[in-house]
């Protein structure tokens, strides 16, 4: 099975690494100077520093090579998925597209499975998500992810293909379940980011991951999610990984608010946007979401963290 990854940032690089041990891969670059350099030195230096890309990964920015495989993994943020999607649509039907983000779209409120199944309707959807640091898998350090695929047969095959001897696949049928745990868990992780940067201690934190939890489930069960779900790999798990790691963007974004640091920040946050999409979606569904809300505010500069934090604590006393 002809695999290539569309994406080579530090995720795209690091699966694309893993997946070499299975067989030859093609891993896309949006800018071919990058492609090029990486292909020279088999380093990603910009994302993934220190981790020897194989050489039987094809390195490239031509995506007529993307079109030749049959199973696309698509590292590509989830706000952007959609037109990228889009424009590509008539290359890609028939072939096996496995989301590789994590979050909702703002304009269409959209998964990414949900998003690939309204652009190219005849192609197999699934995602892959869970607790894994690129650089762990980089380093074929012990992994395990969650592969969400509505088809079951398909779902058997891509489980197969994409495990190797340190990255382990569990399959689940739930794709509505994966998604939304591998995009509300960067919400949450962002407000428990804001928690210590603002120096509010390990007790404070414990109390936004279960919160943020019982959100997750709450939002889950009103789009169907099967609740098994939320609390495997795809949803509790990365929950538990992404809250308490420096390693997590999302994560150091909350930090760098709570900590009221206003330096630059060059990289993709997804719960940032994913945060306004979920406040939408509890708006609708009339659910009480208040730390996606406060999140969403958050991130959109409309409160500080000193509010934000009051407006948590003065919430009326409740059962749990």
């Amino acid at each position: 099975m002809k695999i290539a990854v569309v994406g080579a940032g530090a995720f795209g690089t690091g699966l694309a690494i893993s997946l070499a041990a299975n067989g030859p891969v093609t891993l896309w670059a949006r800018d071919s100077d990058a492609a090029n350099a990486m292909a020279e030195t088999r380093e990603n230096t910009k994302r993934l520093l220190n981790h020897k890309i194989p050489d039987n990964v094809f390195i490239t920015s031509d995506l007529e090579h993307v079109f030749i495989a049959e199973t696309v993994l698509l590292v590509i943020p989830s706000q952007k998925l959609g037109d990228w999607l889009a424009k590509h649509a008539h290359r890609l039907a028939g072939k096996r597209l496995i989301a590789c983000c994590k979050g909702i779209d703002q304009r269409t409120l959209r998964g990414p499975v949900a998003q690939i199944e309204a652009h190219v309707p005849d192609a197999i959807g699934a995602i892959l998500t869970g607790p894994g640091f690129a650089a762990d898998i980089a380093k074929n350090l012990p992994a395990a992810l969650t592969l969400a695929c509505k088809n079951k047969d398909e779902g058997a095959n891509l489980q197969n293909c994409l495990s190797t001897s340190t990255l382990r696949i569990y399959l689940s049928h739930d794709v509505i379940g994966a998604e939304l745990g591998g995009a509300l868990k960067n919400v949450i992780a962002i407000a428990c980011g804001v928690c210590i940067g603002a120096g509010l201690g390990e007790s404070a934190r414990a109390a936004l991951i279960a919160r943020g939890f019982a959100e997750m489930q709450r939002i889950g069960h009103a789009l169907g999610a099967d609740p098994e779900t939320l609390m495997g790999l795809s949803g509790f798990g990365d929950l538990a990984l992404t809250c308490t790691s420096d390693a997590s963007r999302n994560y150091r974004y909350g930090f760098a608010i709570g900590a009221k640091d206003n330096s630059d920040q060059n990289t993709t946050i997804e719960g940032a946007a994913t945060a306004v999409s979920v406040t939408n979606l509890a708006e609708y569904h009339d659910l009480d979401l208040p730390i996606c809300h406060m999140v969403a505010e958050l991130s959109s500069g409309k409160i500080d963290p000193e509010t934000a934090l009051l407006t948590l604590l003065s919430r009326p006393l409740r059962k749990e």
